[in-house]
């Protein structure tokens, strides 16, 4: 086969997708699985991932596609997937750090228990999920990592302050590890976005008059949807990036740009 054709391809590669049943996370999933990586996929909601599981074997017969239950906020849980894709004999390339969570208010308002959590589901366990990789990618020819960031670790968004402070110190990581791992042949890039149409957005967006404002700070005027920021991830992933490591990419229809 024409090697530029497959560098646009992820035949031979197995994809780990943190939560993966819904969102960015499903998005990403089908965006691998369409171009050829086989998927293990984890989430905190067993059943419901499952249900996934089976949807995209049958949308993607050729391919393998594993599910594992866990809360990766848990250290025990993380060192259980390690665990599961040891048993598995998977031959991990890729890894997708998109699990996360938040709690959205002032910052006198967090108590210590609120955020630190959020720095768990954010920051520490893609750190962990990372470490805990790196000695599968350290064996595959054409390894990468993805981070789902935020545009809230570049700028103030109404996110509240520790989801701000985890991303960008996500997006820090991702250059470090970029620049360490190099010589392990383990590229490390991150996705920014802005405000993407999922579960987590809808209370928000719901409201006209906020929707308002963030359309009015976008200059794509719209919404991102899970597939667009799923495309970025994948590209980041393919052979045809073998170039970019510890890069950024704002997925955010122009927002991070738009001054006055």
């Amino acid at each position: 086969m024409n090697s530029r054709i497959n560098a646009w391809q992820l035949h031979g590669h197995t994809a780990l997708i943190t939560g993966a049943s819904k969102g960015i996370g499903y998005a990403a999933a089908r965006e691998l699985a369409a171009l050829g990586a086989n998927l293990l996929l984890v989430a905190r909601d067993e059943d419901y991932l499952e249900q996934v599981r089976l949807d995209l074997a049958d949308d993607f017969p050729g391919i393998d596609v594993f599910a594992f239950g866990a809360d990766l906020a848990e250290a025990e849980d993380r060192l259980a997937v390690f665990d599961w894709v040891a048993d598995l004999g998977a031959p991990l390339s890729l890894l997708v750090n998109n699990a996360g969570g938040n709690r959205s208010m002032a910052t006198l308002d967090y108590a210590a228990n609120d955020y630190r959590e959020i720095f768990e589901q954010n920051l520490f366990s893609a750190y962990e999920m990372c470490r805990l990789a790196h000695p599968q990618l350290v064996q595959h020819a054409n390894a990468a990592i993805v981070n789902v960031g935020s545009v809230s670790g570049f700028t103030h968004v109404r996110t509240g302050s520790p989801y701000g402070m985890t991303k960008a110190a996500l997006h820090q990581l991702t250059r470090n590890l970029a620049a360490e791992w190099a010589v392990d042949g383990i590229r490390v890039n991150a996705v920014a976005p802005w405000y993407i149409r999922t579960q987590r957005t809808d209370p928000a967006l719901a409201d006209e008059d906020y929707l308002e404002e963030v359309l009015e700070r976008t200059p794509l005027k719209r919404i991102g949807e899970p597939e667009e920021v799923a495309s970025a991830i994948a590209f980041l992933c393919l052979p045809a990036a073998s170039y970019i490591t510890g890069q950024v990419l704002a997925v955010d229809g122009g927002f991070l740009n738009f001054g006055f």
